[in-house]
């Protein structure tokens, strides 16, 4: 099966976390725009005013008056002006011609992954699953939130519960959601306690409660050992796995979430190859669709030697 990617609709547009650092990619063509409107403008204004700017110049003495062309050496030294000028036009064309092509020859995106890591990682299913869906999101995201509310609990009933597929969820967190962060490491504390599922699910049923004090709460709600859970919150820890995530994320070119990879994972649960890859809260039947394409029966040798 060949990888592809699913468009998210416009509705479905994921929240895209500003990049850390700098992208040379997105600078390279970033300055070849730049200097490729500038090029654009030269050529305009060169095409629209130096024959008429060269034929006032001629055709009028100093003060104004209309002069007859007769002077045959001055016309000349006109005509050689504007065939200078012609031959700067084309310069700049060429080079406009160059950096276009440039562009279109360079990728916009690193190409999807053919197979993702999974060994030692945190799932949610039947460890026998050989299909499973590993999930980039963020836990502030408003478009992560309506996968969660929307689409998510279909699956769970449909394919995760029922022992066809397994899901892993990985952190992508956004800059731009300043609770994302302090939210993803209340889900790896809990997890601590055996229950890093039940406080995913909490996170995204209310996004809009994310403070410190709200996430203290949950603990208590989840009836976490709360003096362990507060210790482990306010120590800082995994914060730097969670840059990791994102730096890791990026060099795949994974920008925005909720994004999702769907395939086959090997027998001992170490590898998924890749089979789809879908960007955005996309409906129900988007991902019913990928997914059953992978559990028929004409890919189950596929799966199996997998």
């Amino acid at each position: 099966m060949s990888p592809y990617t699913s468009d998210p609709y416009a509705a479905t547009r994921p929240c895209a976390p500003a990049r850390k650092g700098t992208d040379l990619v997105s600078s390279r063509y970033s300055r070849a725009t730049r200097r490729g409107a500038y090029a654009i403008m030269s050529i305009i204004v060169a095409l629209a005013f130096p024959v008429a700017q060269q034929a006032r110049a001629q055709g009028q003495n100093n003060d104004g008056q209309v002069q007859k062309p007769d002077d045959v050496s001055t016309l000349k030294e006109g005509l050689k002006v504007i065939l200078a000028q012609q031959r700067q036009i084309l310069d700049q064309l060429d080079e406009l011609k160059h950096l276009l092509s440039v562009s279109a020859a360079s990728p916009s995106h690193p190409p999807v992954p053919t197979t993702l890591n999974v060994h030692g990682e945190l799932f949610r299913g039947n460890e026998r699953a050989v299909v499973a869906i590993i999930e980039y999101s963020d836990f502030e995201c408003p478009y992560c939130g309506k996968y969660e509310r929307d689409t998510s609990p279909q699956i769970l009933e449909n394919y995760i519960k029922t022992g066809k597929v397994k899901l892993y969820y990985r952190d992508l967190t956004s800059p731009t959601h300043p609770r994302a962060i302090p939210a993803a490491r209340a889900a790896r504390c809990a997890g601590e306690q055996d229950k890093y599922w039940e406080m995913h699910d909490s996170l995204f049923a209310t996004q809009g409660a994310l403070s410190d004090a709200a996430l203290e709460n949950r603990a208590q709600v989840l009836a976490l050992d709360t003096k362990r859970f507060n210790e482990c919150f306010s120590s800082g820890r995994y914060a730097d796995e969670l840059q990791k995530a994102l730096e890791e994320a990026e060099k795949m070119g994974i920008d925005g979430t909720p994004t999702f990879f769907i395939g086959a994972v090997d027998a001992r649960g170490e590898t998924m190859t890749v089979a789809a890859r879908i960007s955005g809260a996309h409906p129900f039947e988007t991902f019913r669709s990928a997914l059953d394409e992978v559990l028929a029966p004409q890919n189950q040798q596929l799966v199996q030697s997998h």
